[in-house]
């Protein structure tokens, strides 16, 4: 049997285009057969597939190798055609989709695939041989069986990557929708339950809020896991995640923010995790530190920034009587004071504070009793004065 080889423009003829067309004359009276031979053993060799194929399943699997085989061995050989026709790789398309949609890997269908390359090549050789095929054209007619179940292996890869793709990007848009319906100021319980079935999210019992600059929330999805929900929000990146409920879950979400400048908030009901994202939003204005703090350790620092405004103007009133001396003194005299408030006038503990000899210290004092006067004897002065203090550290 003589061999006609027609070449592509590209000078590089399809595997197929190296069998002579009259090989499909021998090959075509097995093929109903091999097709329920691949078919029978699928389920028998293939793990995942380990039941009847029936139903519409079933329908697509039978369809998929009488395609196959028919478009390889009764339209391609001689021709130097694709090895699909558009509505051929619809066929193998719609295959990888299917398994992306029940959730399998797609090993189970290459496999598939590999077996029906197998048998068909064992089959097609056996008819070939006893027909007295030359032996090239066996190489050949293996080449040609191997790279078309490759392309076919492709198609259902491409469908199968395409529709996760397009269940992520769903995913993804449901749990945006979740997060921004959890952090409304006024949450519909209703709203919150079907959107986190939508997404696939069990709504933990309490949660908190976690804000950190969007600089640093690269790769912070993957850190926290499929438990939490994050998103940009107000030019911050926000999340909410379980509140944790020992030490260790405690540790571990620290690890996972560790670097990041993050505010974790108050844990609460997820109907009410807005008032903790609420509360972590006011800790924005606090100077930031790379490990992750959490606002309840932090409340007169949060409080503090949350009303700059306020506390400055405290402080332009409560620190008049220093506004005439030199920086130098007017430094020198504000963390004596401050220090002083702090251990209600315990020189020794001062000065060791300070790093200076205690009379220096009395000295100091002498200086800021005559400057204030009175007012370190008032209480309230006294807290305005250690707020306003603590604030400009």
């Amino acid at each position: 049997m003589t061999t006609t080889v027609t070449v592509s423009p590209a000078g590089r003829p399809q595997p197929w285009a190296q069998l002579p067309a009259a090989i499909s004359d021998i090959i075509g009276p097995v093929l109903p057969d091999l097709v329920e031979t691949i078919v029978d053993n699928i389920p028998r060799e293939i793990v995942e597939y380990a039941r009847p194929l029936d139903g519409e399943f079933g329908a697509a699997v039978r369809r998929g190798v009488e395609v196959a085989l028919h478009r390889l061995l009764l339209e391609l050989p001689g021709t130097d055609q694709p090895a699909f026709t558009p509505e051929a790789q619809a066929v193998y398309r719609a295959l990888g989709i299917g398994e992306a949609r029940t959730g399998r890997s797609l090993e189970a269908l290459l496999s598939a695939y590999r077996l029906g390359s197998r048998l068909s090549l064992r089959s097609v050789s056996e008819a070939a041989i006893e027909a007295g095929v030359d032996s090239r054209v066996l190489m050949h007619l293996g080449e040609a069986l191997f790279i078309y179940f490759d392309e076919i292996s492709a198609a259902s890869v491409e469908g199968y990557a395409e529709e996760q793709s397009r269940q992520v990007g769903q995913r993804d848009r449901a749990r945006a929708a979740l997060l921004n319906a959890l952090l409304a100021p006024r949450s519909d319980e209703v709203e919150v339950r079907q959107l986190a079935a939508r997404a696939g999210w069990t709504i933990p019992d309490r949660l908190i809020a976690i804000v950190l600059p969007l600089d640093n929330a690269e790769g912070l999805r993957l850190r926290l896991g499929e438990r939490s929900l994050g998103a940009a929000r107000g030019g911050q990146a926000v999340a909410v995640a379980p509140e944790p409920q020992s030490a260790r879950a405690r540790r571990e979400l620290e690890l996972a923010l560790a670097g990041r400048s993050a505010w974790l908030g108050p844990g609460r009901p997820w109907t009410a995790v807005s008032e903790s994202l609420k509360a972590t939003m006011a800790a924005v204005g606090v100077p930031p530190v790379a490990e992750p703090r959490w606002v309840v350790e932090h409340t007169v620092e949060v409080m503090v920034a949350a009303q700059r405004d306020l506390v400055a103007e405290l402080a332009r009133r409560r620190l008049a009587p220093l506004d005439d001396l030199g920086e130098g003194q007017r430094e020198r005299l504000l963390e004596t004071l401050e220090s002083w408030l702090r251990w209600r006038g315990e020189r020794k503990k001062i000065a060791d504070e300070l790093h200076v000899h205690p009379q220096t210290i009395g000295y100091r004092l002498g200086q800021l009793r005559e400057l204030f006067g009175e007012v370190l004897e008032d209480p309230q002065a006294r807290f305005e004065l250690e707020l306003v203090l603590r604030a400009r550290a």
